[in-house]
C-alpha cells in the first residue's frame, strides 16, 4: 500500500538564504539513521522530503521519529494526478486505515498544482462522496462526514507530478538538524537532569560530546556503565558521541583533605568546569552544557553557577534552568533516558556530600577555601589517566 513517506520540517523552512544548509544536513541525518533500515530513495522538494521505500514503513519511520528536524512523517501512497485514480486510491487507503465502524470522516485537499482541472472543495466532494457510496454500500449508514470534528481525516495533496493519498501524520522532534548549531559538550553524569540538557541541546541542532567524571572505587563501573548507557540513548538522536571518561578520585580526595567541609560542593563543581574546558578547548567544543535548574541543588543557586561560572571563559548553556523536576521527568520518559537514570549507581557528585553545603558562596571565600589545592598539577594528572568510547 505504502511505498513512500512524506517528511515535513518546520522552522527550517523559514531559513531563507541558507534554508539549503539545513536541508541538506537533515537528508545527511536520515540517511545515516537509515544505513541499516532498508533500501530506499530520497527525494527533496520544497518544505518537505519524500523517502520512497522498500517494506515495512513502521521500520523506517521509528527511526525517523527520533531525528531532530523532523515535524512530522506521513506514509503516503502515491498515484498519477487524476480525478478516478485519486479516487480509486482513497477507498483503499481509507478501508486500509479505518477498521472500526460506525465512524465520521472529513477529506482536505491541498492543490499546489493549480492546472489541475478542480478546485480543492471540489476534489473533497467528489472523493468524499465516492467513499459514502461505495462503504456504506457494504456497511449502510455506518459512515458519515463530519467536518467540524472527525474521527478521521483523509488529506489529498495534489501536484503537478503525482497526487499523495494519507490519512496519519505522526509527529517528530521537531527543532533544527543536528550539526546546524555548533559543537558542544556536555557534563554527563547519572542523574536524571544531564541526559535531558543534552536532548534539548540535540534538538537546537547541537552537535554533542559529553564528558564523564568516575570516581573508582567510591562510584562503580555499574555506575560507569549506566553512563554510557545514557550516552547510547542519546545517540539514537544524534548519531555519534565522543564520551571523554575523567579520573575524578584524586581530585574529589585532595578536595576533602584540604578545603572546609561546606565548599567541597562549589569547589568540586569548579574543577569539572576547569577540566570541562581543557576537553572542549582540545575537541573545538564550543560552549559547555549541564543539566542545572535553578534552585535544585545547593550548587545550583544563581550565586553558586555565577562562582563556578568564574574559571571558564567558555559560554554554559543551561537548557533546563527553569523548569521544575516534574517538567524535567516527563521528558526523561519521552526520550527514554529516565529508567536508566533512576537505576541506584551513584556518581561523583553523590559521594562526599556535606551535611550543610554552602548555598550562596562568594567569590572572595571560594578562592581562600581552594588556595591549597595544586590545581594545574590535579588538572595535568586527571586527563592523563581519561579515557574515549565513541559512542553510537
Amino acid at each position: 500500500m505504502y511505498k513512500a513517506l512524506l517528511v515535513r520540517f518546520g522552522e527550517i523552512s523559514l531559513k531563507g538564504k541558507n534554508r539549503s544548509f539545513f536541508v541538506n544536513k537533515l537528508v545527511e541525518n536520515i540517511k545515516g539513521a537509515l544505513r541499516e533500515t532498508g533500501a530506499y530513495q530520497i527525494e527533496k522538494s520544497y518544505g518537505r522530503i519524500y523517502l520512497y521505500i522498500e517494506g515495512n514503513p513502521e521500520l523506517y519511520i521509528e527511526k525517523l521519529k527520533l531525528i531532530p528536524g523532523i515535524v512530522s512523517i506521513s506514509p503516503v501512497a502515491i498515484i498519477e494526478p487524476e480525478i478516478e485514480k485519486i479516487k480509486e486510491m482513497a477507498l483503499k487507503v481509507f478501508d486500509y486505515s479505518v477498521k472500526e465502524y460506525p465512524a465520521t470522516f472529513k477529506v482536505e485537499t491541498s492543490r499546489p498544482n493549480k492546472e489541475f482541472p478542480l478546485q480543492s472543495p471540489e476534489i473533497s466532494r467528489e472523493v468524499g462522496a465516492h467513499l459514502l457510496r461505495n462503504i456504506n454500500t457494504r456497511r449502510p449508514e455506518q459512515l458519515k462526514v463530519d467536518v467540524h470534528n472527525p474521527e478521521h481525516l483523509l488529506s489529498l495533496e495534489i501536484r503537478r507530478d503525482k497526487a499523495l493519498v494519507y490519512t496519519e501524520s505522526i509527529p517528530g522532534i521537531g527543532g533544527l538538524p543536528v550539526g546546524t548549531s555548533g559543537k558542544g559538550l556536555l557534563l554527563l553524569s547519572g542523574g536524571i537532569d544531564s541526559p535531558v540538557a543534552g536532548w534539548l541541546s540535540l534538538k537546537r541542532g547541537m552537535t554533542l560530546d559529553a564528558i564523564y567524571f568516575h570516581s573508582f572505587p567510591y562510584t562503580s563501573d555499574r555506575a560507569r556503565e549506566k553512563v554510557l548507557d545514557l550516552a547510547r540513548i542519546l545517540s539514537k538522536y544524534s548519531g555519534k558521541i565522543n564520551l571523554f571518561i575523567n579520573h575524578f578520585t584524586d581530585i574529589q580526595m585532595e578536595i576533602r583533605k584540604k578545603c572546609p567541609p561546606k565548599y567541597t560542593i562549589t569547589i568540586m563543581r569548579r574543577m569539572m568546569f576547569r577540566i570541562a574546558e581543557e576537553v572542549a578547548r582540545k575537541n573545538k567544543n564550543l560552549v559547555l552544557v549541564t543539566g542545572e535548574s535553578i534552585g535544585q541543588v545547593a550548587s545550583q543557586t544563581l550565586e553558586s553557577m555565577h562562582v563556578i561560572n568564574e574559571v571558564t571563559n567558555l559560554p554554559v548553556l543551561r537548557p533546563l534552568i527553569s523548569m521544575d523536576k516534574t517538567e524535567i521527568i516527563q521528558i526523561a520518559r519521552k526520550i527514554g533516558s529516565y529508567n536508566t537514570s533512576i537505576l541506584p549507581y551513584e556518581d561523583c557528585c553523590s559521594i562526599f556530600v556535606p551535611k550543610h553545603p554552602v548555598t550562596r558562596p562568594t567569590l572572595k571565600d571560594t578562592l581562600e577555601a581552594e588556595k591549597d589545592l595544586e590545581i594545574e598539577r590535579l588538572i595535568a594528572e586527571s586527563m592523563e589517566k581519561s579515557e574515549t568510547v565513541i559512542i553510537g
